[in-house]
């Protein structure tokens, strides 16, 4: 029995996704060219399949940057019996519009999964009749079973998680329960996937940089966070044990070569103790590289970032959301700000970058909250920064609360995307508002770190360098041609108070 597990290619307007692997899965603006997140799920789908003998084989058409027709040719080549693909709420109709044809080509069996609330129903299937299988939240032990039952034929009604039909009747299994013992999951798989592909390193931490998870799930309740409440179903969070994390680590820095690592979980820094133990874990086995996390600004003190820090942590990501109080709490992120302001101040006074996301749009939100956020994300000073538009993707607290509001202004999937469009509005602003704000955000931004900032006396070329490497060869190229065709350009030159990125 043959296993195909697939993210699909995803391009709009010559514009390029990002899907399996992101917590956000969107249409990417240019200044995050370069980001690539490693597809978890997938990884972890394939190890799992292998060490239980499974053949399997997994293409990331988006990593690989190959289009439908090579993505088409490739699953024909290998005739699979059963075909998975991860989807999501934005992409998904393009997807199975894919995805049904090659079905019916090579006669395969198609199973989706992903963090797509609109999939975890039995009406799903009515509507779409060339899925035959869809896996609720996490899935590796679902389509293992799965797969277990294809090929001995036992049927599929006694494997949790699954919805499926019987000749014209749809069947929908109760919820698996989660992973409970993440120990137990073979380290995700390195050697079907383009690995040195993969791209997400704040602070420029070195490349290749390999993605791993800690842990799962998160205990905190944002009304906003997909993954949380769609793939794990509440605040399910799992830690790994520390010890094999490193040895994780260790295999891909000694064996695979990869130059450093940035933990991707939806909250890296919980516990005081297992942060420390994991410091002193890394700096035991001399591993001598240095890392970055995505984590909680208000979880950190002094000792923590200092053991941190002794262990090679070079940077990390915080998400704030709001410059606002009274939006955070909303937002039911049990976030304080003030603390979290301390911590920031401290990391960069630990010599450790950092990245800052928020979002526009949250309850609450007016154009005098959003010039807070803004002002305040330049008073940090962070060494990169993400606006995001609020999206309340379906299946969230968020979404049923501005459902009921009636602040939810589209109901095409395909619009939410919270980069160049809005699908809601607030009280006091419209979806275009919204957007201005965001772009606004981003306008002040660079004025904030390129005319003010570190990169202001940089040479032409160091400063096209630097450009190059946070934001890829296509941006670079981009805005060097709208400078130089511009007459301040000869000015830049003399003067040295213009540059690049405007």
């Amino acid at each position: 029995m043959k296993v195909l597990l697939v993210n699909p290619p995803w391009v709009v307007g010559g514009r390029k996704g990002v899907r399996a692997g992101s917590r956000w899965p969107h249409l990417k603006i240019p200044e995050e060219e370069g980001y690539m997140p490693y597809p978890f799920f997938l990884g972890y789908a394939s190890s799992l399949l292998k060490v239980n003998n499974f053949e399997v084989k997994v293409i990331d058409a988006i990593a690989e940057d190959i289009s439908d027709d090579i993505f088409r040719k490739r699953i024909i080549d290998y005739s699979p019996d059963l075909l998975l693909s991860e989807t999501s709420t934005p992409s998904i109709e393009q997807d199975i519009n894919l995805l049904k044809e090659l079905k019916k080509e090579i006669g395969c069996k198609l199973a989706l999964a992903g963090p797509d609330i609109n999939l975890f129903n039995k009406e799903f299937l009515k509507k779409y009749p060339s899925v035959d299988f869809v896996l609720i939240g996490e899935y590796e032990y679902i389509l293992l079973e799965l797969c277990h039952a294809i090929k001995n034929k036992t049927g599929f009604k006694g494997i949790k998680g699954l919805i499926f039909r019987i000749k014209k009747e749809v069947v929908e299994n109760k919820r698996r329960e989660l992973i409970n013992d993440l120990n137990q999951l073979p380290w995700p798989d390195r050697e079907e996937l383009p690995i040195y592909k993969y791209h997400d390193c704040p602070g420029g931490i070195p490349e290749p940089s390999a993605q791993m998870w800690a842990s799962r799930g998160c205990p905190y309740q944002c009304v906003f966070c997909a993954w949380p409440q769609i793939m794990y179903n509440g605040s399910n969070y799992r830690i790994r044990d520390v010890k094999d994390v490193v040895e994780e680590m260790e295999y891909l820095v000694k064996t695979k070569g990869f130059k450093s690592i940035y933990f991707d979980d939806d909250t890296f820094n919980i516990g005081k103790k297992r942060m420390l133990d994991l410091a002193l874990e890394i700096r035991k086995r001399n591993l001598n590289i240095q890392w970055a996390f995505m984590g909680r600004a208000d979880l950190s003190d002094r000792e923590t970032l200092e053991a941190l820090r002794s262990s090679g942590l070079a940077a990390v990501k915080y998400g704030m959301e709001s410059g606002v109080q009274e939006l955070v709490d909303k937002a039911n992120k049990n976030l304080n700000l003030k603390k979290a302001i301390e911590n920031i101040r401290l990391t960069k006074e630990l010599g450790i970058k950092f990245h800052l996301t928020f979002t526009f749009g949250l309850p609450g939100e007016t154009k005098q909250t959003i010039m807070q956020t803004i002002n305040l994300a330049l008073d940090l000073d962070p060494d990169s920064v993400q606006f995001s538009i609020t999206t309340p993707f379906p299946g969230t607290k968020l979404y049923e609360d501005m459902k009921k509001q009636g602040n939810i202004i589209s109901f095409d999937w395909q619009d939410y995307d919270g980069n160049t469009k809005s699908v809601i509005k607030t009280n006091t602003l419209d979806p275009e508002e919204l957007k201005k704000a965001q772009e606004y955000a981003y306008k002040k931004w660079h004025e904030h770190k390129f005319l003010q900032q570190r990169y202001s006396k940089l040479s032409p070329i160091n400063l096209f360098n630097a450009c190059l490497k946070q934001h890829g060869l296509k941006y670079t190229l981009k805005k060097t041609i709208k400078y130089v065709t511009n007459k301040e350009y000869g000015f830049y030159l003399f003067k040295k108070n213009k540059i690049l990125l405007k």
